[in-house]
């Protein structure tokens, strides 16, 4: 499906058009306005109307924007920003929109956490192509909308809405994340158990796949923010560089969190490691205790014909008495040294 949103000077309000308004040869702008074409799970022939047709761009931009149709179990392509002498070509990777019914986060795989957002910028013309609805641009369109005067700062501007959409999508993700691991943290100290090793494990997966990302992101934002592309204004740049600052504090989060993950794996197995030796030593203790007495027992159970003590009227009693003794004795030591 192709959206079109057309901005002109003067303009009171905007609206997305129909996409017979596309002209079909070469790119044909008229002066004075901003378009933005918005590519959403588009089929091969409107791909080719608006790359090849409308906007040609070069086959490997073109190659790149296709990935996933081309390997849709495979990952999605990095971000990057690349240069034409015509268009400026930008991949970002935005959160997956969760499936109805499952629960935030519940992926860890890199190719299943995030998507793709591919966006071609020209002096008048920004084209985002993507082939899940995404939130960001959603809310971009309805930016749009509300604020047509906006729009006439160009695609530059436009782009830059859908960027911040992006980045403020992993606050809340990564919110969750650390929120989670300071549960476990307390419950890595009162009860470690197998389920939450596995839970680590899986959280640990999630943040590696963020940081990743994000660290990706940060570096084409980095780019944009130094003023190296003609199709990037100069008064835009600031907004870019907003961008780039919560990206880099989110990436900064995704880092402690990952260090939160690597700690409490070790809290994990020192909390359990102490857990079986405290088992350990209460085995020892009462081993300690009974085999003095299984020693005593084993020396009047033997069957020799002369034991001295096996006809004494007090020899069973007084076998008893210093098995308790030897007991009571070894308990008290216990206690003194405080092993327990």
């Amino acid at each position: 499906m192709i959206s079109l949103y057309r901005w002109k000077s003067g303009q009171e309000f905007g609206n997305w058009e129909p996409v017979q308004k596309l002209p079909m040869e070469g790119q044909k702008v008229p002066d004075g306005e901003v378009w933005w074409i918005d590519l959403e799970d588009p089929t091969e022939e409107e791909e080719d109307l608006v790359f090849h047709r409308f906007l040609p761009v070069h086959p490997l931009t073109l190659e790149d924007i296709t990935r996933t149709r081309r390997e849709p179990d495979g990952l999605p392509h990095f971000p990057k920003v690349e240069e034409f002498p015509d268009y400026l070509f930008v991949i970002v990777n935005p959160l997956r929109p969760a499936d109805a019914g499952e629960p935030p986060g519940a992926r860890t795989e890199l190719a299943k956490s995030v998507v793709q957002l591919s966006a071609v910028l020209t002096d008048r013309i920004l084209i985002t192509h993507h082939y899940k609805p995404l939130p960001a641009v959603h809310e971009s369109k309805q930016f749009c909308c509300r604020h047509v005067e906006q729009a006439g700062r160009g695609p530059d501007y436009l782009f830059h809405l859908v960027l911040d959409q992006i980045v403020d999508e992993f606050a809340p993700e990564i919110d969750r994340l650390i929120d989670r691991l300071d549960e476990i943290e307390v419950q890595v100290l009162e009860n470690p158990s197998k389920q939450l090793v596995a839970e680590l494990v899986h959280l640990k997966r999630r943040v590696i796949a963020l940081r990743k990302i994000l660290i990706l992101m940060r570096e084409v934002l980095a780019r944009l923010t130094r003023g190296e592309f003609k199709l990037v204004d100069a008064r835009e740049i600031v907004y870019y560089r907003n961008v780039f600052d919560h990206l880099v504090r989110y990436t900064e989060l995704i880092d402690g969190a990952r260090e939160m993950v690597s700690d409490l794996m070790q809290t994990h197995l020192a909390a359990a490691s102490n857990r079986m030796n405290a088992i350990m030593k209460v085995l020892a203790m009462v081993s300690t205790v009974i085999l003095p007495m299984s020693l005593i027992a084993s020396i009047y159970g033997m069957n020799f014909k002369h034991m001295p003590e096996l006809e004494w009227d007090y020899g069973y009693p007084l076998a008893i008495g210093l098995m308790v003794a030897i007991a009571v004795v070894s308990v008290w030591w216990f206690y003194r040294r405080k092993w327990f």
